[in-house]
């Protein structure tokens, strides 16, 4: 059974940090590239980090240098570590997982919220 279950959302305050987790099961990770996604009430669903089978990362510019991804593969997990918190970070984040000529796969996301 393919499964992505994210993990390590919460409450903080503005300047904190967390760090989500997601771990996959039932797929061969290591080929898959994994990306953080995030949504905002009343927003869209957007990209804050990926990276790819290879190693190679992209952030989103609103989390450049506050935020870092990576990943284990031999745990099947990637993770989303994040730091100076900001308010508008808020948001319902998502694992993504990807790879050519298979569909996409989401987890159910985790809530992080952040105070001013």
């Amino acid at each position: 059974q393919v499964q992505l279950v994210e993990s390590g959302g919460g409450s903080v305050q503005a300047g904190e940090s967390l760090r989500l987790s997601c771990v996959t099961s039932g797929i061969n990770f290591s080929i898959f590239n994994m990306g953080w996604y995030r949504q905002a009430p009343g927003k869209q669903r957007d990209l804050v980090a990926g990276i790819t089978s290879g190693g190679t990362t992209n952030y989103a510019d609103s989390v450049k240098g506050r935020f870092a991804i990576s990943r284990d593969n031999a745990r099947n997990t990637v993770y989303l570590e994040m730091n100076s918190l900001k308010p508008e970070d808020t948001a319902v984040y998502y694992c993504r997982a990807d790879v050519r000529n298979l569909p996409e796969l989401w987890g159910q996301g985790t809530q992080v919220t952040v105070s001013s």
